[in-house]
């Protein structure tokens, strides 16, 4: 059994920086992927980029590479997501979420993730 909780959100200015967090419970983290989507109000939840079980691989989506930084420490069953020159367009419903997909990288699919964390909203003011 696994559960996500993100924590962090909360309102930016543009420009400004902001970290989350997604603190797992459950024996299986270290084997885990972890992906963050986001997911702005009428629009489709979007990768944003992922890190894969041993920590040594991550990726993102193109549009927030070089400003966004996800990484992980296992011995605190957490993962990061660092965001920084953040824009109004970013505003969301960030979430963490986990799968043991078999591959040594973690996928960007959301239909491949097996557990949700329940969402943080970030805002970003102009």
């Amino acid at each position: 059994q696994v559960q996500l909780v993100e924590s962090g959100g909360g309102l930016v200015q543009t420009g400004g920086s902001l970290r989350l967090s997604c603190a797992a419970s459950g024996r299986i983290f270290s084997s885990s992927h972890m992906g963050w989507f986001r997911q702005a109000p009428g629009k489709e939840r979007e990768f944003v980029g992922a890190i894969n079980r041993s920590g040594g691989s991550t990726y993102y989506a193109d549009s927030v590479k070089g400003r966004f930084t996800i990484s992980r420490d296992n011995a605190k069953n957490t993962v990061y997501l660092e965001m920084s020159n953040l824009k109004p367009e970013e505003t969301a419903v960030y979430c963490c979420a986990s799968t043991e997909f078999p591959g040594r990288l973690a996928p960007r699919r959301s239909s491949e993730y097996d557990y949700w964390g329940q969402g943080n909203q970030v805002t970003v003011s102009a």
